[in-house]
């Protein structure tokens, strides 16, 4: 099982776009957040990532390639 810092850490490469530009939180956050909040953030997080929006989908479809 992760640790609340480790969570922390997987939040922080969720939130960041660009590598150079690395987002961070607050660890005096985690006074207050459970174990159960940080794997919901992160759950939530994963999922949202996944999904593209149906704007971004039309700009994709531009590059593709048909045969």
């Amino acid at each position: 099982m992760q640790t609340k810092e480790e969570l922390l850490t997987d939040i922080e490469k969720l939130l960041t776009y660009k590598p150079e530009e690395k987002t961070t939180i607050n660890p005096n956050y985690l006074e207050y957040l459970t174990l159960e909040d940080l794997h919901s953030i992160k759950k939530n997080l994963m999922e949202r990532i996944g999904q593209l929006s149906e704007e971004d989908v039309q700009w994709l479809e531009q590059f593709k390639k048909y045969e």
